[in-house]
């Protein structure tokens, strides 16, 4: 198959998991344009420069996944697809049907360059020529120091995002409510705290009631004994000190876990147990001198109203994206995911000079 073809395929199957947004053959095709500069790059030598190239996959690629965040998963492997390379995927022990399913969408072409196993088989290491690896950042560790001389490696460690609202009277609770609660708010792209401007404690009663209409449409994910423990010790903690601090107030869901929404008028970024627990801050005039060590680790940022103007206070936090508030969760697929391509690592180059007289 060539590029072209390749792109149709992996459009048409992505079409039938919602959690990727769209994918259109054009786009997929133009993200190889924008990335590897002509569309048929991959498919023959094409001109560039004074002379011609040729990109080639780096194949097999190794995709080590997490379970938190299935769309990672897939959009990781569309990349490898639309490559044309080999690609082995460790899932997490649980499994990831999301995947499974995928590839069972795939038409048999395609098909053939997926193996998909819950362990790692030791061959897999020796073989793959890229390492893609999502996880924590003892995970990340672990395996950079097990890569081989001359391997790529693409980690995707653990990151923050946040939201910041320049009109609180613009309603845009119900968006926020739903970039917090998607994947049990467990994604990178995933906000913990919402800074705003102007009443932020009024925006936060507010959110709590959008918390509450989503949740109930949209009902969380199961949790564990253990994330259960760590919600009540959070709610435990501001019940507490909203006891006897004006600065602090908290929202919580009726006789349930599905949600909790935390004012405080401390600006420090604070993280979230996450599992649709998010904080919500006044936003100051320099917000990046009163983020904390969370400036280093920025994944998204969801504004409102989503303008340039607002979009250049955000980029002072110097994140990877900024978007919409609503959006954060459906990046585009040429997203500079941590602020870097996401093809180009993944190819290797050979040059053609031609003859001339």
């Amino acid at each position: 198959m060539n590029t072209a073809e390749r792109a149709s395929a992996l459009a048409q199957t992505a079409g039938h998991f919602p959690i990727l947004g769209r994918y259109e053959t054009e786009d997929l095709i133009d993200l190889v344009r924008l990335e590897l500069g002509h569309s048929e790059i991959l498919d023959g030598f094409r001109p560039y420069a004074t002379h011609f190239s040729q990109a080639t996959p780096r194949s097999p690629i190794l995709h080590i996944v997490s379970g938190n965040t299935p769309h990672a998963a897939l959009q990781s492997l569309v990349r490898g697809l639309l490559l044309g390379a080999r690609n082995l995927v460790k899932l997490p022990s649980a499994g990831l049907p999301e995947v499974d399913a995928f590839v069972q969408f795939l038409p048999d072409n395609l098909r053939t360059l997926v193996e998909v196993s819950r362990e790692l088989p030791p061959s897999w290491l020796k073989e793959a020529q890229a390492w893609i690896v999502f996880g924590s950042d003892e995970t990340i560790s672990s395996f950079r120091s097990r890569l081989p001389g001359g391997v790529i490696f693409e980690p995707h460690g653990h990151r923050f995002s946040l939201a910041m609202i320049f009109d609180s009277s613009l309603p845009s609770e119900d968006l926020a409510a739903a970039d917090i609660s998607e994947f049990n708010q467990k994604g990178c792209l995933s906000p913990h705290d919402i800074y705003v401007s102007g009443d932020a404690r009024s925006y936060a009663e507010r959110l709590a009631q959008a918390m509450d209409r989503y949740a109930t449409i949209h009902r969380p994910d199961p949790i564990t004994q253990a994330e259960a423990a760590e919600i009540h010790d959070m709610r435990a903690n501001y019940r507490f000190r909203a006891a006897s601090d004006p600065r602090v107030q908290i929202w919580e869901s009726a006789g349930s876990l599905s949600w909790t929404v935390i004012f405080e008028e401390e600006l420090w970024f604070a993280a979230s147990c996450l599992n649709r627990v998010v904080f919500v801050k006044p936003l100051p005039d320099d917000l990046p001198s009163s983020i904390g060590p969370a400036l280093f680790s920025l994944a998204a940022i969801g504004i409102w109203p989503a303008t340039p103007a607002e979009a250049e206070q955000a980029s002072l936090l110097r994140p990877s994206r900024i978007c919409p508030l609503g959006r954060m969760q459906l990046p585009p697929l040429s997203w500079h995911q941590e602020g870097r391509q996401i093809l180009a690592p993944l190819v290797q180059w050979v040059d053609f000079e031609p003859h001339i007289g």
